[in-house]
């Protein structure tokens, strides 16, 4: 069994982490740590486990688990690791933004991979380190990797997305009260939004003379949980061009898959799952991509490419059925 620690223990994303890992056939939960909780049991922070688990929250850790997850904000785990030392042999699963880009994915000279396995499949499973990307950056990438490796953006890349409230987090703020967000919707962080930087940074890896913009709208839901995102941008092929070009670059891929009718949330929540459609209108194709925001944008896809660093199927433990009723 694969031992796994998970550091900050309390939040949404980490709540999905220790469902799947709980449920998960070759991996145990050695302990989940969370100051503000120490001495609580999980099930009750994370109320949809009662019954699952008799897990308590710790304030210690053990550095010799297998897989460590990092579920800390923003900015926090490269502090933590700074201040706890980890076996040698302890593999680590950063899911902040600390490590994703390139000129910060590295620590004491170990080098973070980028976890996103419909990329770089192979270099996943090969590292110690992973960075997980981020939600957005996920569904709005899955979008573009068919067109971005044959060399097919050749101009400005338009792109709105809608997320539910778990995306902001546990926290409260102005924004996620209920009787801010209930039948509200707004935008946020407009052409600015920090995934754009994950997203540029491989889409130019992928193709080098990508030189146009990614004009990126957030915006916030006034639902729980997924991510809605409709793309466009030049295409000269045909549709039939475009849906092979896709068919084929995911032909392999565990989780993301084409679909030829038009697609919607609930196709995708409490699933791994990335779906896109295609569309053309003239010159434009139209690409439709959804996720849940807390798995294939987060623990899910985590998990996912702990599979793959164990050399485990990517599907162990994630067959998981979309809440469609």
């Amino acid at each position: 069994m694969i031992e796994v620690g998970i550091i900050g223990g309390a939040g949404y994303t980490a709540g999905e982490l220790i469902r799947i890992l709980l449920h998960h056939p070759k991996a145990a939960l050695n302990f989940v740590y969370s100051t503000s909780n120490a001495g609580n049991k999980v099930s009750k922070v994370h109320q949809d486990l009662v019954g699952d688990t008799d897990l308590v929250f710790t304030s210690t850790i053990n550095p010799e688990v297998d897989v460590l997850f990092l579920c800390l904000g923003h900015g926090n785990s490269k502090a933590f690791l700074e201040q706890h030392s980890f076996s040698a042999t302890t593999k680590i699963i950063d899911l902040s933004n600390d490590f994703r880009l390139k000129d910060a994915a590295s620590f004491n000279e170990t080098p973070f991979v980028y976890g996103l396995p419909e990329l770089q499949k192979e270099a996943i499973q090969k590292a110690k380190y992973i960075a997980n990307p981020g939600c957005f950056a996920t569904a709005i990438q899955l979008a573009l990797l068919p067109l971005a490796a044959s060399n097919l953006l050749k101009n400005d890349v338009h792109i709105n997305a809608v997320t539910g409230a778990t995306g902001a987090g546990t926290s409260l703020s102005e924004t996620t009260h209920f009787t801010w967000r209930d039948t509200n919707f707004s935008s946020y962080k407009v052409f600015n939004h920090q995934h754009l930087d994950e997203i540029s940074e491989t889409v130019k890896n992928l193709q080098t003379d990508f030189s146009s913009e990614l004009f990126f709208v957030p915006n916030r839901g006034n639902f729980s949980r997924g991510i809605f995102a409709t793309l466009y941008t030049n295409f000269k092929g045909t549709l039939a061009e475009a849906t092979e070009l896709y068919n084929s670059y995911y032909k392999d891929a565990a989780f993301t898959f084409v679909s030829e009718e038009e697609i919607h949330l609930k196709q995708v929540v409490n699933t791994n799952k990335c779906l896109l459609h295609l569309q053309k209108h003239n010159d434009i194709l139209v690409i439709t991509s959804i996720i849940d925001n807390l798995l294939k944008g987060a623990s899910g896809q985590a998990v996912q490419n702990m599979n793959l660093l164990f050399g485990l199927n990517e599907l162990e433990g994630l067959q998981l059925k979309a809440n469609f009723f």
